[in-house]
């Protein structure tokens, strides 16, 4: 099982982040990755191997401080556990990053159309074609980002929970699910996100979980 974790707020996301995918390692996992909005854009820090490595990766980075992020943990489906495979996946044009949860049934006939519309792609992984399906439909039709990916998710074939955070916005995360699930944590002027409770509880009681089809 894959694992999702999101934050944003007023603390350290990237501490957030990495305690949180901690809590998520017993679902087991080949690699793990994190994206922070920082001025300026995303940053995306991922490894292959264990929660360590990616540790390593961000204390040599000395990032500056984020307070929006997702994390993830990925069992490797479509394509090996690799550095490139591993979430978060970012869009061609670099504005948007996104992990997800499930599979995609029909990714091939998207990544062909995307393909043909000048998308080249970097992984092996059905998710990276829904990011940069995201990316299409923000740019070619001037919406917002949670109407981008409504309008993606219409068109998928499968199972997902997914969260997105994009450079123009970096107080925002937006969230959806169907047959995958996705928990929300309200606190004080912040909001977590997570695969389950388990990242939550240390911060806050009060759970929303989302139903399939719902978006956030």
């Amino acid at each position: 099982m894959c694992g999702i974790v999101g934050y944003v707020g007023k603390r350290s996301a990237q501490d957030v982040l990495l305690d949180g995918l901690e809590k998520l390692e017993y679902r087991g996992y080949d690699s793990a990755g994190v994206a922070l909005a920082l001025d300026g854009g995303i940053r995306v820090v991922k490894s292959k191997g264990r929660l360590t490595q990616l540790r390593q990766k961000l204390a040599a980075q000395a990032l500056a401080q984020s307070f929006c992020g997702i994390g993830h943990t990925r069992w490797a489906t479509h394509g090996e556990p690799n550095d490139v495979n591993a979430h978060p996946h970012v869009s061609q044009s670099g504005d948007i990053a996104l992990v997800h949860n499930g599979t995609i049934e029909n990714y091939s006939v998207l990544k062909t159309a995307l393909e043909e519309h000048g998308y080249s792609f970097k992984s092996e992984t059905d998710t990276e074609v829904l990011v940069q399906l995201i990316d299409y439909i923000k740019s070619t039709s001037n919406c917002s980002l949670e109407e981008a990916v409504r309008e993606a998710l219409l068109q998928v074939e499968g199972a997902y929970a997914v969260a997105v955070v994009e450079k123009n916005d970096p107080d925002k995360l937006v969230v959806a699910r169907k047959s995958s699930p996705l928990v929300i944590g309200v606190g004080e002027n912040e909001t977590f996100i997570a695969s389950d409770a388990t990242p939550i509880i240390g911060y806050t009681d009060q759970v929303i979980y989302l139903k399939d089809n719902e978006m956030a």
